[in-house]
């Protein structure tokens, strides 16, 4: 009784903001929205026995996109005040879109025959495993991904800089 009442309570932090970030004219109201869009995707996570994966979008959508997010609307001068302009003629077939993927959506579930390990979970953690598949089986890749991104900050760094600061 207690997890359905929670999983209400982070659906309706994830969905209510959401719509904020869709319908609201103003850049910096949708940035933080966004913000508690993402916690309570965090906490449907957490619910889910998906540590690794909450810890994960803390840290990585709420710790370092929101931030950037937020600084950057805040810290270009003209984007506070922007008031971002909706017409019908984009939001009619969107909700087109939007009303058949969600009727697709709610057919493919309410007509699935779920076994009941699928509706309750016995999942008790996935840190640990998620550490030991990367520290042991998964090692090489995880390594080259890290190489990977650090060689694109380097690029996206080498990139931002005005043309006169960089030495031949």
């Amino acid at each position: 009784m207690e997890l359905t009442i929670l999983f209400y309570v982070f659906a309706a932090l994830t969905l209510l903001p959401a719509f904020v970030v869709v319908f609201s004219r103003s850049l910096i109201y949708a940035a933080f929205s966004l913000l508690f869009t993402f916690l309570g995707v965090a906490g449907l996570y957490v619910l889910l026995s998906a540590d690794f994966i909450a810890v994960a979008q803390i840290m990585v959508y709420i710790g370092g996109i929101m931030i950037l997010l937020v600084f950057g609307v805040m810290l270009t001068k003209q984007a506070t005040d922007v008031e971002v302009s909706t017409g019908i003629m984009k939001t009619l077939p969107s909700l087109i879109i939007v009303g058949f993927a969600l009727g697709t959506l709610v057919m493919v579930v309410t007509g699935a025959q779920w076994p009941q390990e699928v509706l309750q979970p016995e999942v008790q953690g996935t840190a640990l495993e998620i550490g030991e598949l990367l520290m042991t089986t998964f090692v090489l890749p995880f390594e080259v991904a890290g190489i990977l991104l650090l060689v694109a900050v380097m690029g996206a760094a080498m990139i931002a800089r005005k043309p006169n600061e960089v030495q031949s």
